[in-house]
């Protein structure tokens, strides 16, 4: 193993693919490190609208740098900000009037999405009053809305019709931005949000937060449910190596100390063994993952320890029995009955060492098959409903027309990755069969 692990300098492909795997490696260390299990459920499956102030539908904010018109980016100030100019007016008996004045400049040269405006107050019986007005870079004031706030409250700005008849029948998020001389155009500047309050008790409070919601978002964009893409992209790693990593070790070793224990001890041991796998050799893999993933569970887990069991009895201990009954004619197993070795030991210190070389290299090449097999029934729909993985998000991206609404990078991102990992397992692979099988050497 040693000398092998020196050979593999001298294949190219070997060392890039070693360092597709270390990647791939590192990207999971990574995601388990900066994003907990719990937290990346959470994430996903958008409990307590962690994503309320993420963009629907964004492509990945460094497209930026291919477009010759800057498209916006998600812009959110608050009242709570620091630089948030606030001045508060006591009229006594409890009753306040709070202006706060959230600015932003705007120097993009398209539109934004949406607009929306979130409230939160704090309050025993009186509902604070808020008044919303829109301020242009030229000095336009445009009045918004004025609402009695609950405890919390959302003024979704692009879905006012009032406010677009208003505009002349211009959707806010345009008419808000336009410039008067050309309003195909956003007008460039400093806008400002003027919050006008009034609270009415002595310890009440309300709060806003502006967001203007861009075309772009983040590392690799967002999903139709404003979820931040790099979250699947992260744990997808970890998800996919972790299956195809104990696939391939479980199925592998134990088909190899079955092969081994059948050539050993022949007679009904053998027989059984063998029937068995004729039997699993005919069965169909990926139809009876669908049935246990529609009438059992959908769980990774369950789908893993399926996978390996079938996976045990398959074509590969007709291989590896072909190889141990040339091992177990050797003269060093008889050296090693004569002296009274038991079969335990004969069989995992005499037997498999000699031909565990041989499972390495189809051992990195088996990964891929089952990294592919996991993503293949997410997209399918039998995917882990609670793992943000590779092929969950190429089964959101069919189910939401990614493709035909131009959402492209939702589709081309995980199956980016997914054909890395089996590039740089399939490299490896081919380089470590050149090294451990002497007849490949000279090819």
């Amino acid at each position: 193993m040693k000398n092998a692990l020196r050979q593999i300098k001298n294949y190219p492909s070997a060392v890039l693919g070693l360092m597709i795997i270390l990647f791939l490696v590192g990207l999971a260390i990574y995601a388990v490190i900066t994003i907990p299990y719990s937290e990346a459920v959470r994430l996903w499956r958008g409990e307590d609208n962690v994503w309320l102030e993420t963009p629907r539908n964004a492509r990945p904010a460094w497209f930026n740098y291919f477009y010759k018109e800057k498209r916006p980016l998600t812009i959110v100030r608050r009242t709570t900000d620091e630089d948030a100019q606030k001045t508060v007016l006591d009229l006594g008996g409890g009753v306040k009037i709070t202006d706060t004045v959230l600015e932003f400049e705007y120097n993009y040269d398209r539109f934004p999405t949406e607009l929306a405006v979130f409230l939160q107050a704090s309050f025993q019986a009186a509902r604070p009053n808020i008044n919303l007005i829109w301020v242009t870079p030229d000095g336009r004031e445009i009045p918004l809305t004025e609402i009695q706030v609950r405890s919390s409250e959302t003024y979704r700005i692009s879905q006012d019709s009032r406010l677009e008849r208003r505009l002349g029948g211009v959707k806010p998020e345009v008419g808000l931005f336009s410039d008067p001389n050309n309003p195909g155009k956003p007008l460039k500047g400093t806008y400002k949000l003027l919050a006008e309050g009034m609270v009415f008790e002595e310890d009440s409070t309300v709060e806003a937060s502006l967001v203007v919601y861009g075309q772009l978002h983040g590392l690799a964009g967002t999903d139709h449910r404003r979820r931040d893409l790099t979250v699947a992209l992260l744990w997808g790693a970890p998800v996919a190596l972790s299956f195809g990593l104990i696939a391939a070790v479980g199925s592998s070793l134990t088909t190899m100390m079955l092969a081994a224990a059948a050539v050993w001890f022949g007679g009904w041991v053998d027989w059984l063994i063998r029937r068995v796998n004729e039997i699993v050799m005919i069965l169909p893999l990926l139809p009876i993952l669908i049935m246990v993933g529609l009438f059992y569970s959908r769980s990774i887990w369950v789908i893993l320890g399926v996978v390996i069991a079938l996976g045990i009895f398959g074509s590969g201990i007709l291989s590896y029995r072909s190889m141990f009954l040339q091992v177990r004619e050797s003269g060093y197993i008889e050296a090693a009955r004569a002296y009274g070795a038991g079969s335990g030991r004969i069989i995992f210190r005499y037997m498999i060492p000699r031909i565990l070389p041989v499972l390495v290299p189809g051992f990195v090449i088996q990964v891929p098959t089952y990294v592919f097999l996991e993503a293949t029934l997410s997209v399918l729909g039998l995917g882990d409903p609670l793992l943000p993985t590779w092929g969950k998000l190429l089964s959101d991206a069919q189910t939401n027309g990614a493709l035909i609404n131009g959402h492209f990078y939702w589709v081309l991102e995980p199956a980016f990755l997914l054909m890395l990992a089996g590039l740089g397992f399939v490299m490896l692979g081919f380089a470590l069969d050149r090294i451990f099988n002497p007849r490949l050497r000279g090819l």
